[in-house]
C-alpha cells in the first residue's frame, strides 16, 4: 500500500510540474507561411492521338477515376467489339464435345463386338483421344479470346483519361479536334486536404514536432483562423539561410479555403513542457529517479 500510495503522489506531482511548466514556459512564435494544393497533377495521355472531347472546364470540381478526356477511340472501339463477339462464339467447342462423345460411344460398341480386329480396336480408342484433344484446342482457344477481349478493352482505356485525384480543375491546355503527343491536357489540383509550406529559423529545430497543432491566418481576413497539424519537419538543416522546412495540413472538406494564400503560422511552442514530455518518452530513468527520490524524503 505505501509504494502504491508513493507511486500514485510521484504521478500527481509529475502531472503537476508538466501542468506547470506548460503554463510558465508556453510562448508563441509566427512564421510566414504558403497555403497550397495537396497534390497537383499535370494529366497526360498515354499515346499520341487526337481529342475527341473534353468533359470539364477550368475550376470545374472533380473525382477520382472521373473521366476527363477522351481520344479519338474508333479503331479501338471496333476492335473491342469485335473481341466481345469473338468470345460469344462457343460453336467449335459444342462441336469438339459431340465428335468426343461420339468417339466414346464407338469405342464402348467396339469392344463388345466379336471378331474385331486389334487395329480396330486400337483406331477406336484413338478416335477418342482426338476427340479430346480437339475439344482441348477449342478451350485454349476460347481462352485466348478471352484474353484479347482484355488486351482490347486495356487499348480502349487508354483512349478515356481518368482524373487521379480528386480536387479542382487548375487549367485546360486542350480542346477537342486537337493532336497531343506529349503535352498535358489538364492541371488537376487536390485542395482537401490543403498543404502549408513554412520556413522555420534553424533554432525552433528539435522544438516543432510532427503531430502538433498550428494557428492558420490567412491574409484574407474573411476566411479566419484554422488550425493545421505538423507532418513533415525537415532533418536538414539549410546552412546558407539557417533554415529549416516545415509542412502542416490544413483540412478544407467543403473547400472554402483558396490555395495560394499567404498566411501567418503561429507555432505555441512549450519549452518546458516539450522537455518534460520528450523525458517521460525516453523513460529517462535518471531524471525519473530524482523526481522519486524528492518524493522518498
Amino acid at each position: 500500500m505505501l509504494i502504491l500510495r508513493k507511486k500514485t503522489i510521484f504521478n500527481l506531482i509529475l502531472t503537476a510540474m508538466l501542468l506547470t511548466a506548460t503554463a510558465v514556459g508556453a510562448e508563441t512564435v509566427e512564421y510566414d507561411g504558403l497555403i497550397e494544393p495537396y497534390v497537383v497533377v499535370e494529366i497526360g495521355a498515354p499515346a499520341e492521338g487526337i481529342v475527341a472531347t473534353v468533359a470539364v472546364d477550368r475550376s470545374n470540381s472533380v473525382k477520382a477515376g472521373q473521366i476527363l478526356v477522351e481520344m479519338e477511340s474508333s479503331v479501338e472501339r471496333a476492335a473491342l467489339e469485335k473481341a466481345k463477339t469473338m468470345l460469344k462464339f462457343d460453336g467449335e467447342i459444342c462441336l469438339q464435345r459431340t465428335q468426343l462423345a461420339f468417339a466414346k460411344r464407338v469405342h464402348g460398341r467396339v469392344k463388345t463386338l466379336a471378331g474385331i480386329s486389334k487395329h480396330d480396336k486400337d483406331q477406336a480408342a484413338t478416335e477418342i483421344i482426338r476427340a479430346e484433344n480437339y475439344l482441348k484446342q477449342a478451350r485454349e482457344k476460347s481462352t485466348l479470346a478471352k484474353l484479347e477481349l482484355k488486351k482490347a478493352q486495356a487499348i480502349f482505356d487508354r483512349c478515356l483519361i481518368k482524373s487521379p485525384i480528386s480536387g479542382v480543375v487548375v487549367e485546360r491546355y486542350v480542346s477537342p479536334g486537337e493532336y497531343v503527343n506529349s503535352q498535358p491536357l489538364l492541371r488537376v489540383a487536390q485542395i482537401d486536404p490543403l498543404r502549408v509550406e513554412v520556413i522555420v529559423p534553424a533554432q525552433m529545430f528539435d522544438r516543432i514536432f510532427p503531430g502538433m497543432t498550428a494557428t492558420i491566418v490567412p491574409e484574407l481576413p474573411q476566411y479566419g483562423k484554422q488550425t493545421a497539424t505538423v507532418t513533415i519537419v525537415d532533418k536538414v538543416i539549410d546552412a546558407a539561410s539557417s533554415t529549416f522546412g516545415v509542412r502542416l495540413e490544413l483540412p478544407n472538406a467543403e473547400h472554402q479555403m483558396p490555395s495560394g494564400l499567404r498566411c501567418l503560422v503561429r507555432f505555441n511552442i512549450d519549452r518546458y513542457g516539450n522537455q518534460m514530455k520528450k523525458v517521460t518518452a525516453r523513460n529517462d530513468t535518471d531524471q525519473i529517479q530524482i523526481y522519486k527520490n524528492q518524493i522518498q524524503r
